[in-house]
């Protein structure tokens, strides 16, 4: 349970300090350590930007993953007209503790991890032993118990995560997920596929 108390007293102190623990997460240990920066899935240089705030807890995230991202990656990002930066947005310490297994992998393993925790989220999240389900996940994709344990007590890890909430809140007024931005300007809800499509187009012109 050591990570859950960890959980509660780095969002606190995350709180009293966001200004000095940002500017760390953005200078040397974001260049330092490939899991801490943006996971972007496309091309780097696509012209449109879509930015996800999310919970791994979240219902409705799972959703957006299942029915909405498919579509959007084969028709926008796959074809390098738009670009998906997903930032962490933990709504509870499960969360938390998922989005640690996401990047404990490293960027290569990231969207792969993803997928697999939102594709399973019931299973997990509902489990009597949600953090024996995350291990048994890390295994199959090649983290070992240690290996996750590890990452679990990363400070470093785990105040970049805290970072991203807070950032998501302060910046852009995230306050529910699934909250994306495209292009600079949070969207009010969760858009549609044939909203997200107008949208879409008409920034591509």
């Amino acid at each position: 349970m050591k990570y859950i108390q960890r959980f509660v007293l780095t969002l606190a102190f995350v709180l009293g300090g966001f200004l000095a623990l940002h500017a760390q997460a953005q200078t040397a240990p974001a260049a330092a350590d490939p899991r801490l920066q943006d996971m972007v899935l496309g091309k780097a240089d696509a012209p449109i930007t879509i930015v996800e705030y999310a919970s791994l807890t979240c219902p409705h995230c799972a959703a957006f993953h299942a029915d909405v991202l498919p579509t959007l990656k084969t028709e926008y990002i796959d074809t390098g007209k738009a670009k998906l930066v997903f930032r962490d947005f933990p709504l509870d310490q499960l969360a938390f503790a998922g989005a640690v297994l996401a990047r404990c992998g490293g960027p290569e393993k990231y969207y792969t991890f993803l997928n697999v925790l939102f594709a399973q989220q019931r299973q997990w999240a509902g489990s009597s032993d949600p953090k024996g389900a995350l291990v048994q996940i890390g295994r199959l994709g090649g983290i070992s118990s240690e290996q996750f344990e590890k990452c679990l007590q990363d400070k470093a890890l785990g105040d970049y995560i805290l970072n991203s909430r807070l950032e998501g809140n302060q910046k852009h007024g995230v306050n529910s997920t699934p909250t994306l931005i495209i292009n600079g300007k949070a969207e009010s809800g969760v858009p549609s596929l044939a909203d997200l499509r107008k949208k879409l187009d008409a920034l591509a012109k």
